[in-house]
C-alpha cells in the first residue's frame, strides 16, 4: 500500500521504466485512502475488507505453490477465511482461529502429498492476515490508533527504506533473498517508523513515547522481516511477483507481507498484555 518496494532497495537500473514507479504511486494513491477508510469505519467494512485481501493472499500463495488444479482445496479453505471473517467481526476470536484451523485440514484433503506443509502455512499465512487487524480493531478504545500505527509503521519503513537505500546505497541487507535492499535502507526505514509513530501516539494522546518508539523499532524490524520471507518464499518456487493484481506492485501479497509480520507480532503482544478483548490497549498501553 505504498509506492516502496520494501525496505532498503537500491537503486534500479537506469534502464527500468519510469511508468512503473507512477503506477505504485497510483496504485498506493488509490489504496491507502481505502484503507484509512475501512479503519475508521471498523466492523463488518474492516473484516470485510481485510477478509478479501486474506482470501487474495490465499489464491496467490496456493497458485504459487501447486498452480490451478486443486479449485476445491483452494475453496475449502478461502470458504473457512471467509466464516471466520464473519465470526472475528463478531468477537469469537478463539472459534474463528478454530475455523481457519479448520480450513487448513480441509486443505490439506484436497492438496498434494508433497506440498502439503505449503499450503497448510499458506492458510495459516492468510488466516494471520485476517485475524491480527480484526482483532486489534474489535478494541472499541484503542482499536483504530493500532491500526493506524500498523499503517504508520508500515509504510513510512517502506518508503523512507526505499529512498534512504537508492540515496546511500552500501551494503545488502540479504542478498542471497532479495539483492536490492540495503542495510542503509533499513535503519532508515526503522528510524522514520519511529519518528512517525511516536508523532501519531502523541498526536492521539495514546501511550509514552519512550515505550511507543521500542515498539515502532520493534515493528519495522518485523515488517522487514516479513518482506524478506516473501521474497525467500517467491525465490523457492521461480516467481518475481505473487501475482499481477495490483498495477506496479505485483500481488496482495507482495503489498501486504510488511504489514503482515508486523501486525502478527503486535497482535500477541496484544493479547498477551491485554486479552484478546483488550489487544488494542495491551499494544499500546504500558
Amino acid at each position: 500500500m505504498s509506492p516502496a518496494s520494501g525496505p532498503g532497495n537500491a537503486g534500479s537500473p537506469a534502464s527500468a521504466p519510469s511508468h512503473n514507479f507512477l503506477l505504485r504511486v497510483v496504485s498506493a494513491a488509490i489504496m491507502a485512502p481505502i484503507a484509512l477508510a475501512v479503519a475508521w469505519l471498523g466492523g463488518w467494512p474492516f473484516a470485510v475488507f481485510w477478509g478479501i485481501a486474506a482470501i487474495a493472499v490465499l489464491w496467490e500463495w496456493t497458485t504459487l505453490v501447486v498452480g490451478s488444479r486443486y479449485p476445491l482445496m483452494l475453496s475449502s479453505s478461502a470458504g473457512a477465511i471467509a466464516i471466520a471473517a464473519l465470526v472475528g467481526w463478531r468477537h469469537r476470536p478463539i472459534a474463528a482461529v478454530l475455523l481457519i484451523g479448520l480450513g487448513a485440514l480441509a486443505a490439506t484433503i484436497f492438496a498434494p502429498r508433497e506440498r502439503r506443509s505449503w499450503v497448510v502455512a499458506g492458510v495459516g499465512y492468510a488466516g494471520c492476515l485476517l485475524l491480527a487487524p480484526v482483532i486489534l480493531r474489535s478494541d472499541h478504545i484503542y482499536g483504530l490508533t493500532a491500526i493506524l500505527l500498523l499503517f504508520a509503521v508500515v509504510w513510512s519503513t517502506d518508503i523512507f527504506a526505499y529512498f534512504g537505500g537508492r540515496a546511500i546505497g552500501g551494503p545488502r541487507l540479504a542478498p542471497a533473498i532479495s539483492p536490492k535492499k540495503t542495510w542503509s535502507g533499513a535503519i532508515t526505514g526503522a528510524a522514520a517508523a519511529i519518528v512517525v509513530s511516536v508523532a501519531l501516539t502523541g498526536y492521539t494522546g495514546t501511550g509514552d513515547k519512550g515505550t511507543i518508539a521500542v515498539v515502532a523499532l520493534l515493528l519495522s524490524i518485523m515488517a522487514q522481516l516479513g518482506d524478506l520471507l516473501e521474497s525467500w518464499i517467491k525465490r523457492q518456487f521461480g516467481a518475481k511477483d505473487a501475482s499481477h493484481l495490483i498495477p506496479g506492485h505485483g500481488g496482495v501479497m507482495d503489498r501486504l507481507d510488511g504489514f503482515w509480520a508486523a501486525a502478527l507480532v503486535g497482535c500477541v503482544i496484544g493479547i498477551l498484555r491485554g486479552g484478546f478483548d483488550n489487544a488494542a490497549r495491551g499494544l499500546l498501553v504500558w
